[in-house]
Protein backbone atom coordinates (compact mmCIF):
# COMPACT_ATOMS: atom_id res chain seq x y z
CA UNK A 1 0.00 0.00 0.00
CA UNK A 2 3.34 2.52 0.91
CA UNK A 3 4.84 1.20 -2.03
CA UNK A 4 2.00 2.35 -4.02
CA UNK A 5 0.89 5.28 -2.19
CA UNK A 6 -2.51 3.79 -2.02
CA UNK A 7 -4.74 1.08 -0.93
CA UNK A 8 -7.37 -0.51 -3.81
CA UNK A 9 -9.56 1.68 -3.49
CA UNK A 10 -7.14 4.88 -3.65
CA UNK A 11 -5.43 3.64 -6.64
CA UNK A 12 -9.19 2.94 -8.94
CA UNK A 13 -10.12 6.52 -7.93
CA UNK A 14 -6.43 8.01 -9.38
CA UNK A 15 -7.07 5.91 -12.39
CA UNK A 16 -10.14 8.36 -12.97
CA UNK A 17 -8.18 10.95 -12.69
CA UNK A 18 -5.95 10.15 -15.23
CA UNK A 19 -2.89 8.47 -12.99
CA UNK A 20 -1.02 6.22 -15.45
CA UNK A 21 0.75 4.80 -11.99
CA UNK A 22 -2.38 4.08 -10.29
CA UNK A 23 -3.70 2.63 -13.10
CA UNK A 24 -0.83 -0.19 -14.03
CA UNK A 25 -0.56 -0.61 -10.46
CA UNK A 26 -4.18 -1.32 -10.48
CA UNK A 27 -3.98 -3.97 -13.06
CA UNK A 28 -0.83 -5.59 -11.44
CA UNK A 29 -3.02 -6.04 -8.39
CA UNK A 30 -5.81 -6.90 -9.67
CA UNK A 31 -4.33 -9.48 -11.95
CA UNK A 32 -2.34 -10.88 -8.32
CA UNK A 33 -5.18 -10.80 -6.48
CA UNK A 34 -6.88 -13.25 -8.87
CA UNK A 35 -4.01 -15.53 -8.96
CA UNK A 36 -4.24 -15.66 -5.41
CA UNK A 37 -7.69 -16.66 -4.75
CA UNK A 38 -8.16 -19.27 -7.80
CA UNK A 39 -4.37 -19.43 -9.85
CA UNK A 40 -1.31 -20.53 -9.09
CA UNK A 41 -0.46 -18.66 -5.53
CA UNK A 42 -3.94 -20.33 -4.57
CA UNK A 43 -2.13 -23.21 -2.74
CA UNK A 44 0.54 -20.53 -1.07
CA UNK A 45 -2.36 -18.91 0.35
CA UNK A 46 -4.01 -21.73 1.57
CA UNK A 47 -0.79 -22.48 3.75
CA UNK A 48 0.07 -19.68 5.03
CA UNK A 49 -3.83 -19.43 6.10
CA UNK A 50 -3.77 -22.92 8.11
CA UNK A 51 -1.10 -21.41 10.37
CA UNK A 52 -3.39 -19.86 12.67
CA UNK A 53 -6.97 -20.41 12.91
CA UNK A 54 -10.10 -19.52 14.78
CA UNK A 55 -13.58 -20.86 15.21
CA UNK A 56 -16.43 -18.83 13.79
CA UNK A 57 -19.21 -17.42 15.55
CA UNK A 58 -18.49 -16.18 18.92
CA UNK A 59 -15.08 -16.41 18.50
CA UNK A 60 -14.61 -14.16 15.90
CA UNK A 61 -16.92 -11.51 17.53
CA UNK A 62 -14.58 -8.80 19.56
CA UNK A 63 -16.68 -7.99 21.55
CA UNK A 64 -18.75 -11.00 23.06
CA UNK A 65 -14.53 -12.21 23.50
CA UNK A 66 -14.95 -9.00 25.84
CA UNK A 67 -18.25 -9.95 26.87
CA UNK A 68 -19.07 -6.43 25.78
CA UNK A 69 -22.77 -6.37 24.13
CA UNK A 70 -24.57 -3.99 21.30
CA UNK A 71 -24.46 -0.67 23.53
CA UNK A 72 -20.89 -1.19 24.05
CA UNK A 73 -20.32 -1.63 20.24
CA UNK A 74 -22.23 1.81 20.12
CA UNK A 75 -20.27 3.43 22.78
CA UNK A 76 -17.07 2.41 20.87
CA UNK A 77 -17.77 3.65 18.10
CA UNK A 78 -18.92 6.86 18.94
CA UNK A 79 -15.52 7.63 21.14
CA UNK A 80 -13.91 6.48 17.83
CA UNK A 81 -16.12 8.93 15.71
CA UNK A 82 -14.86 11.83 18.42
CA UNK A 83 -11.62 10.69 17.84
CA UNK A 84 -11.92 11.33 14.33
CA UNK A 85 -13.19 15.01 14.20
CA UNK A 86 -10.96 15.75 16.52
CA UNK A 87 -7.96 14.20 14.47
CA UNK A 88 -10.06 15.78 11.00
CA UNK A 89 -10.22 19.34 12.81
CA UNK A 90 -6.24 18.99 13.80
CA UNK A 91 -5.37 18.19 9.85
CA UNK A 92 -7.02 21.07 8.29
CA UNK A 93 -9.46 19.09 6.05
CA UNK A 94 -11.85 20.68 3.71
CA UNK A 95 -15.37 20.69 4.21
CA UNK A 96 -15.66 18.31 1.21
CA UNK A 97 -13.34 16.06 2.80
CA UNK A 98 -15.97 15.05 5.38
CA UNK A 99 -18.75 15.03 3.35
CA UNK A 100 -16.78 12.36 1.21
CA UNK A 101 -15.51 10.53 4.76
CA UNK A 102 -19.32 10.62 6.11
CA UNK A 103 -20.57 9.31 2.65
CA UNK A 104 -17.95 6.26 2.83
CA UNK A 105 -19.11 4.79 6.13
CA UNK A 106 -22.63 4.90 5.38
CA UNK A 107 -21.94 3.35 2.39
CA UNK A 108 -20.12 0.64 4.15
CA UNK A 109 -23.19 0.87 6.67
CA UNK A 110 -25.52 0.55 3.65
CA UNK A 111 -24.09 -1.82 2.39
CA UNK A 112 -24.40 -4.53 5.54
CA UNK A 113 -28.12 -3.65 5.83
CA UNK A 114 -29.00 -3.97 1.95
CA UNK A 115 -27.64 -7.07 1.49
CA UNK A 116 -29.16 -8.60 4.84
CA UNK A 117 -32.44 -7.26 3.86
CA UNK A 118 -32.07 -9.52 0.49
CA UNK A 119 -31.10 -12.26 2.23
CA UNK A 120 -33.92 -12.32 4.42
CA UNK A 121 -36.26 -12.16 1.31
CA UNK A 122 -34.85 -14.38 -0.93
CA UNK A 123 -35.56 -18.35 -1.18
CA UNK A 124 -32.15 -18.92 -1.58
CA UNK A 125 -29.34 -18.36 0.40
CA UNK A 126 -27.94 -15.60 -0.07
CA UNK A 127 -24.65 -14.41 1.43
CA UNK A 128 -24.88 -11.01 3.63
CA UNK A 129 -21.97 -8.59 2.05
CA UNK A 130 -19.83 -5.35 3.09
CA UNK A 131 -17.88 -3.66 0.83
CA UNK A 132 -14.12 -4.39 -0.43
CA UNK A 133 -12.22 -4.09 -3.53
CA UNK A 134 -9.93 -7.11 -3.63
CA UNK A 135 -12.68 -9.91 -4.74
CA UNK A 136 -14.62 -7.11 -7.19
CA UNK A 137 -11.06 -6.58 -8.73
CA UNK A 138 -10.75 -10.53 -9.65
CA UNK A 139 -14.22 -10.84 -10.85
CA UNK A 140 -14.08 -7.77 -13.32
CA UNK A 141 -10.57 -9.15 -14.54
CA UNK A 142 -12.16 -12.24 -15.48
CA UNK A 143 -15.00 -10.74 -16.82
CA UNK A 144 -12.94 -9.13 -19.00
CA UNK A 145 -10.65 -11.86 -20.11
CA UNK A 146 -13.19 -15.24 -19.89
CA UNK A 147 -16.50 -16.26 -20.95
CA UNK A 148 -18.74 -16.60 -19.52
CA UNK A 149 -18.02 -14.00 -17.29
CA UNK A 150 -18.66 -14.42 -13.71
CA UNK A 151 -22.29 -13.90 -12.24
CA UNK A 152 -23.29 -10.80 -11.50
CA UNK A 153 -23.15 -10.06 -7.98
CA UNK A 154 -23.78 -7.98 -5.25
CA UNK A 155 -20.92 -5.94 -5.20
CA UNK A 156 -20.59 -5.76 -8.90
CA UNK A 157 -21.51 -2.26 -9.40
CA UNK A 158 -18.65 -0.56 -7.40
CA UNK A 159 -15.70 -0.41 -9.36
CA UNK A 160 -17.37 1.16 -12.22
CA UNK A 161 -19.78 3.60 -10.16
CA UNK A 162 -16.01 4.65 -8.36
CA UNK A 163 -14.38 5.29 -11.20
CA UNK A 164 -17.18 6.86 -12.87
CA UNK A 165 -18.13 8.68 -9.61
CA UNK A 166 -14.33 9.90 -9.24
CA UNK A 167 -13.87 10.80 -13.39
CA UNK A 168 -16.81 13.09 -12.92
CA UNK A 169 -14.95 14.65 -10.08
CA UNK A 170 -11.61 14.96 -11.90
CA UNK A 171 -13.65 17.00 -14.68
CA UNK A 172 -15.91 19.14 -12.69
CA UNK A 173 -12.94 20.22 -10.57
CA UNK A 174 -10.62 20.58 -13.80
CA UNK A 175 -8.36 18.01 -11.78
CA UNK A 176 -7.61 15.40 -14.23
CA UNK A 177 -4.23 15.00 -15.12
CA UNK A 178 -2.36 12.87 -17.00
CA UNK A 179 1.00 11.37 -14.86
CA UNK A 180 3.41 8.75 -15.22
CA UNK A 181 6.41 6.87 -13.54
CA UNK A 182 9.22 9.36 -13.22
CA UNK A 183 12.10 6.53 -13.59
CA UNK A 184 12.67 2.87 -13.55
CA UNK A 185 13.36 3.01 -9.55
CA UNK A 186 9.65 4.04 -8.98
CA UNK A 187 8.21 1.60 -11.78
CA UNK A 188 9.60 -0.98 -10.04
CA UNK A 189 8.21 0.06 -6.74
CA UNK A 190 4.59 0.61 -7.64
CA UNK A 191 4.85 -3.12 -9.53
CA UNK A 192 6.43 -5.07 -6.96
CA UNK A 193 4.16 -3.03 -3.98
CA UNK A 194 0.95 -3.55 -6.51
CA UNK A 195 1.67 -8.09 -6.00
CA UNK A 196 2.09 -7.58 -2.30
CA UNK A 197 -1.38 -6.05 -1.84
CA UNK A 198 -2.92 -8.38 -4.05
CA UNK A 199 -1.71 -11.05 -2.38
CA UNK A 200 -2.22 -9.62 0.90
CA UNK A 201 -5.59 -8.60 0.51
CA UNK A 202 -6.87 -12.54 -0.40
CA UNK A 203 -4.71 -13.23 2.30
CA UNK A 204 -6.46 -10.84 4.74
CA UNK A 205 -10.13 -11.24 3.68
CA UNK A 206 -10.22 -7.63 2.08
CA UNK A 207 -8.57 -4.54 1.31
CA UNK A 208 -8.00 -1.61 3.95
CA UNK A 209 -11.98 -1.02 3.08
CA UNK A 210 -13.56 -4.25 3.40
CA UNK A 211 -10.83 -6.25 5.64
CA UNK A 212 -10.54 -2.68 7.36
CA UNK A 213 -13.54 -0.91 7.63
CA UNK A 214 -15.97 -3.14 6.50
CA UNK A 215 -14.69 -5.89 8.93
CA UNK A 216 -13.88 -3.38 11.92
CA UNK A 217 -17.73 -2.10 11.93
CA UNK A 218 -18.95 -5.08 12.90
CA UNK A 219 -15.90 -6.05 15.37
CA UNK A 220 -14.88 -8.60 13.77
CA UNK A 221 -11.42 -10.04 15.35
CA UNK A 222 -9.89 -10.94 11.85
CA UNK A 223 -10.54 -7.60 10.86
CA UNK A 224 -9.07 -5.63 13.59
CA UNK A 225 -5.80 -7.87 13.29
CA UNK A 226 -5.46 -7.09 9.64
CA UNK A 227 -6.01 -3.51 10.61
CA UNK A 228 -3.47 -3.86 12.89
CA UNK A 229 -1.13 -5.48 10.17
CA UNK A 230 -1.75 -2.79 7.95
CA UNK A 231 -0.64 -0.06 10.60
CA UNK A 232 2.16 -1.33 11.40
CA UNK A 233 3.65 -2.81 8.13
CA UNK A 234 2.58 1.06 6.84
CA UNK A 235 4.54 2.96 9.22
CA UNK A 236 7.79 0.60 9.04
CA UNK A 237 7.67 0.71 5.34
CA UNK A 238 6.69 4.41 5.23
CA UNK A 239 9.66 5.18 7.93
CA UNK A 240 12.04 2.96 5.17
CA UNK A 241 11.62 4.64 1.95
CA UNK A 242 11.57 8.41 3.54
CA UNK A 243 15.07 7.35 5.26
CA UNK A 244 17.53 9.33 2.53
CA UNK A 245 19.65 6.86 0.17
CA UNK A 246 23.54 7.35 0.48
CA UNK A 247 25.27 6.72 -2.57
CA UNK A 248 29.20 7.15 -3.16
CA UNK A 249 30.34 8.71 -6.40
CA UNK A 250 32.80 7.29 -8.65
CA UNK A 251 36.54 9.22 -8.06
CA UNK A 252 35.79 10.43 -11.91
CA UNK A 253 32.48 11.95 -11.30
CA UNK A 254 33.23 13.78 -8.44
CA UNK A 255 33.67 17.29 -8.55
CA UNK A 256 36.90 18.61 -8.78
CA UNK A 257 39.13 20.16 -5.26
CA UNK A 258 40.24 23.89 -6.07
CA UNK A 259 43.31 24.54 -3.67
CA UNK A 260 43.76 28.54 -3.36
CA UNK A 261 47.13 29.23 -4.37
CA UNK A 262 48.63 32.51 -3.08
CA UNK A 263 50.12 35.38 -5.16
Amino acid sequence: MIMTRGCASRLLVLSANGNLRALLSGLVFAVTAQATLAGRLAPLRAGISAWWTIDGGAARHLLERLGGGAVDGLVLGLLWLVVAVIFSLRSGNRPWMWIGGVGTGLAVAAAWWFSHQVAKSSFDPVQIQGLTFSGPSAEWLMRVLTSPAPAIGFDAGMLPGVFVGSALGAWVGREFKIEGFKNGYSMARYIAGAMLMGFGSMLAGGCAVGAGMTGGAIFALTAWLALAGMWAGGGLMERWLAEPVHTTQPATQRAPVVVPVAP
